[in-house]
């Protein structure tokens, strides 16, 4: 039940759902391996898209994302990631991105991934100004959409479960008791070592 009170609405209301992922077939890319961007891939799924590609800096997340169902993963300080996503939409882009880490660098590379048409779904909390190319993107009929997670969805989500359609257990990589929780804060802050995704802490 913990995924589904935080992690997995918000990686579905406020990517899928406001990406606008409603066509089978439809090409998304998700920028952001971590725990709401491979929310976001899990669900996106319910609308079978044709590619479903995902963009990180860590190959660790990347390989856990394939084994989520991504089409492709790509690393973007190896990868041209722009250049990969054209090539694997014949030159399009992507119909929707959905920005899933809140960085000025990873907004602007959503704005180059995105076909005319498309819609960017920004997930990840900018605490810090970002840039909009109004001078490459205003004539593309682009939407940018912003929302804060209200869980209006978790019910439907919990549906998933129950049919298993759905896993959110596998969004959990380190369980720790009450009295190891110095333990659970050194394993999610050291992530990159650990591979941690989502540390659970029972009492």
């Amino acid at each position: 039940m913990v995924m589904l009170s935080d992690i997995l609405p918000t990686g579905f209301e406020c990517g899928v759902l406001n990406g606008r992922i409603e066509n089978p077939g439809a090409n998304v890319a998700i920028v952001g391996a971590g725990p709401i961007g491979l929310a976001a891939l899990m669900t996106a799924q319910f609308y079978s898209p044709g590619q479903l590609i995902v963009i990180d800096r860590d190959d660790n997340r990347l390989a856990v994302a394939e084994q989520f169902g991504a089409t492709e993963t790509i690393n973007n300080t190896k990868t041209d990631a722009v250049a990969r996503v054209k090539a694997l939409t014949g030159g399009a882009g992507a119909d929707a991105v959905i920005e899933a880490v809140g960085a000025p660098a990873t907004f602007e590379l959503c704005q180059e991934l995105i076909a005319p048409g498309g819609t960017i779904a920004n997930v990840g909390v900018h605490g810090q100004k970002v840039d909009l190319h109004l001078e490459k993107l205003w004539s593309r009929n682009i939407a940018i959409t912003t929302r804060l997670v209200d869980t209006v969805t978790t019910r439907m989500l919990l549906k998933a479960v129950e049919m298993k359609k759905l896993d959110p257990t596998r969004l959990i990589t380190h369980r720790f008791s009450l009295d190891h929780i110095l333990d659970a804060y050194d394993t999610f802050g050291r992530a990159a070592d650990t591979h941690a995704l989502k540390v659970v802490v029972t009492a």
